[in-house]
């Protein structure tokens, strides 16, 4: 995919930059780190002669403003983490396209049009977004309880029942363990009611919620899987094949995934699966990283900014651009728009059931979806360095090391990176 991308952004800034050569204009300049555009940008300069645009691929765009001195000034960026206090002052409010019905804001979702809302203006417009899931073996359906989604409680205790043991009671089939997958554990956190929301460079978290994880997370390994060495030693044993061999292999009932992960798998390792999305309360919590594209606030280009962004959000574009996407039939299976559902609530439930049979009857519901909170542009780093390190060793029920607390190890990633 890094090859596909990288061919397709050089060939959409070439045919672009050749286009608006005979022309005064000169094209709108675009950074994302999401490959998926590569494709939309050519597909928008294949259709239109009064506008052109090239990309310029940055890994992470928040933290590459504002840009160089020599370098080109952006006039859109997508990606994720721009709505933090470090980023979204390079930003121009977007109310005036919604005011002259350039942009619909009922055709949202309505918490992730919210979501890129500042100070009551529409700084940011959201793309899309993924939401958690938990797949295990079809043939297991009728072990679980009925319903499109299931709680952690659920997991656990569907995860219990199907434990078995030999003779001398080592585990030869383990429901699931949460230490087995780092971001589970995360997720857990975050519904346990954590709250982790920027605070200046770092971030603040619910004390109370980090505490009642951590039991939660212990609890469950004692009440299911007897200890974090049993788990760990289960996983060494048996888990070395990707997560969607796991589960049917017979081994294990349920592996973590997110809906991005799920249906980036081939027709031919989705076939065996089923999945539900976790929940709690009938809410589902959306990934951190959902994609939002902004307006730079010193854009050279913004008229062809703002009718990029027109023709872009429309069903009936982005419905095109995932029938060109599938019709492509590249050796990497990408997943929707950008990588994600569709943050239009009628492009998912026009085509994604279409290319993706097993999201029949169980498309995300819009009242379902529960947005992050602010995070700081680093989340990625203090989410890998300082939070999860920690979840992994308080909820350890077999070690004896003391474990360092949040502060602490916040401020040894500090030393690191600032």
């Amino acid at each position: 995919m890094r090859k596909f991308f990288s061919v397709a952004l050089a060939a959409v800034t070439l045919c672009s930059l050749v286009s608006c050569s005979s022309k005064s204009e000169e094209p709108l300049v675009i950074w994302t780190s999401s490959k998926e555009f590569a494709t939309y940008v050519e597909q928008f300069n294949a259709t239109h002669t009064n506008a052109k645009a090239v990309l310029v691929y940055k890994e992470q765009p928040a933290r590459a403003l504002p840009p160089a001195k020599d370098e080109q000034t952006p006039d859109l960026i997508i990606g994720s983490w721009l709505k933090n206090s470090t980023t979204r002052k390079y930003f121009t409010p977007l109310d005036y396209l919604f005011q002259e019905r350039q942009l619909n804001k009922s055709v949202f979702y309505r918490q992730l049009i919210d979501y890129g809302v500042i100070n009551e203006k529409q700084y940011l417009v959201p793309i899309s977004f993924n939401i958690p899931a938990i797949a295990y073996d079809s043939r297991q359906e009728a072990n679980l309880p009925e319903g499109k989604s299931l709680t952690l409680n659920q997991i656990k205790e569907c995860a219990k029942a199907f434990n078995t043991t030999d003779k001398s009671g080592n585990y030869t089939a383990m429901g699931f363990a949460p230490v087995w997958d780092t971001d589970f554990l995360y997720l857990v956190s975050k519904m346990q009611g954590a709250s982790y929301r920027e605070k200046g460079n770092s971030f603040s978290w619910n004390e109370s919620a980090m505490d009642q994880t951590i039991r939660y997370l212990r609890a469950w390994t004692q009440d299911c899987n007897t200890d974090s060495t049993a788990e760990q030693n289960f996983q060494f044993k048996y888990l070395t094949m990707p997560e969607y061999k796991q589960v049917i292999s017979g081994r294990t009932l349920f592996a973590y995934m997110t809906s991005d992960e799920l249906f980036t798998l081939s027709p031919a390792q989705l076939e065996p699966l089923s999945f539900r999305w976790i929940q709690s309360n009938g809410m589902s919590s959306v990934e951190d990283s959902l994609i939002t594209v902004g307006l730079y606030k010193h854009a050279k280009h913004s008229s062809q900014a703002e009718l990029f962004l027109k023709w872009f959000f429309t069903t009936q574009t982005q419905v095109e651009l995932i029938q060109k996407q599938e019709e492509m039939k590249l050796d990497t299976r990408v997943f929707g728009i950008a990588s994600g559902f569709s943050s239009i609530a009628q492009v998912n439930e026009a085509c994604y059931p279409t290319y993706y049979s097993q999201l029949l009857g169980k498309l995300p519901e819009a009242s379902s979806l529960t947005l992050p909170n602010i995070l700081p542009y680093r989340w990625t780093s203090l989410k890998q360095q300082v939070i999860i390190p920690y979840l992994q060793q308080r909820s350890d029920t077999t070690s004896q090391k003391e474990v360092d607390d949040l502060t602490r190890r916040i401020a040894d990633w500090s030393k690191q990176f600032f």
